[in-house]
């Protein structure tokens, strides 16, 4: 697929993929006001129909490409029948500001799936609204997919899609997580964060904190969560704990699971990733 007057999506290239195609666009984003890039799977079943769609939100530091070249998603994902979108953690490129000390976790690669309102990231740091609304409605207009959505993510991104899943659910069918910094107005790397991007006020943390949204859902979308016990980052960085009272409290219809011996890594996630996918399969495809 090239650019054209009726497509905002150009291909940067395109692998076969267990039948299907493992493909990397570029587009300009009005939303973030710069060129993002994002990488699709497309199982085989998508030659012949619109498919549901899982949405991949990675963590710090990453781009699109980690999950598609690390998590061995692609398999079972042509199996059941689901695509994969899996856009950046950030916006990109000449203009958009970054933490200026180059840190990792802010700024560039760190964009925690917030709408900023403090400068000078507002322009460009609204990753929110990028992905609940101008991407989907970017890739279902120009790709065969079905408006049949779920999503996923890791650790920061994790974060991202339980705050968006339980901000949206009329959009999404289902949730889940692994290592999902879970309560980030009271971490480092939450306060951190929100401080840049949303300033002083506390309250205005709350909309992107998963516990107090969990905490407080009437009706929350299914959830399943992993994290591992050997994680460096659990329980200081993560809270898991919080997660776990917030669906107590609410009778969230939320698995929340323990997984003795595993870290952060990508290995925990591809050796968990087809339960996860067969999880939103029930609901995707059920």
């Amino acid at each position: 697929m090239a650019a054209s007057e009726t497509t905002k999506l150009t291909k940067v290239s395109e692998q076969l993929c267990f039948g299907g195609k493992q493909i990397r666009f570029k587009h300009p984003s009005s939303v973030l006001h710069c060129e993002m890039q994002f990488s699709v799977f497309l199982p085989p079943q998508a030659d012949n129909a619109r498919v549901p769609a899982l949405y991949w939100l990675s963590g710090l530091t990453c781009t699109d490409e980690n999950f598609s070249s690390k998590a061995g998603a692609q398999r079972i994902a042509a199996e059941l029948g689901i695509a994969l979108i899996i856009p950046d953690t950030s916006p990109r490129g000449d203009g958009v500001p970054d933490d200026d000390n180059g840190a990792y976790d802010f700024g560039l690669g760190a964009g925690f799936y917030v709408n900023a309102t403090r400068e000078p990231f507002a322009r460009h740091y609204q990753m929110y609204d990028y992905i609940v609304s101008e991407l989907p409605a970017q890739v279902e207009a120009e790709l065969p997919l079905s408006d049949k959505r779920s999503i996923s993510g890791h650790s920061m991104g994790g974060h991202g899609a339980l705050v968006i899943g339980l901000r949206n659910s009329q959009r999404y069918r289902s949730i889940s997580a692994f290592s999902p910094i879970g309560n980030p107005v009271n971490c480092p790397w939450g306060i951190k964060a929100f401080t840049g991007y949303l300033g002083e006020d506390k309250s205005q943390w709350q909309q992107y904190d998963a516990s107090v949204l969990l905490a407080e859902a009437q009706k929350p979308l299914p959830i399943l969560v992993d994290q591992g016990s050997a994680d460096s980052f659990y329980p200081e960085q993560l809270r898991t704990d919080s997660l776990i009272a917030a669906a107590k409290q609410s009778g969230a219809p939320a698995q929340i699971r323990l997984q003795q011996g595993y870290d952060h890594s990508y290995y925990f996630i591809a050796s968990f990733i087809e339960q996860h996918l067969k999880f939103h399969a029930g609901y995707l495809l059920g």
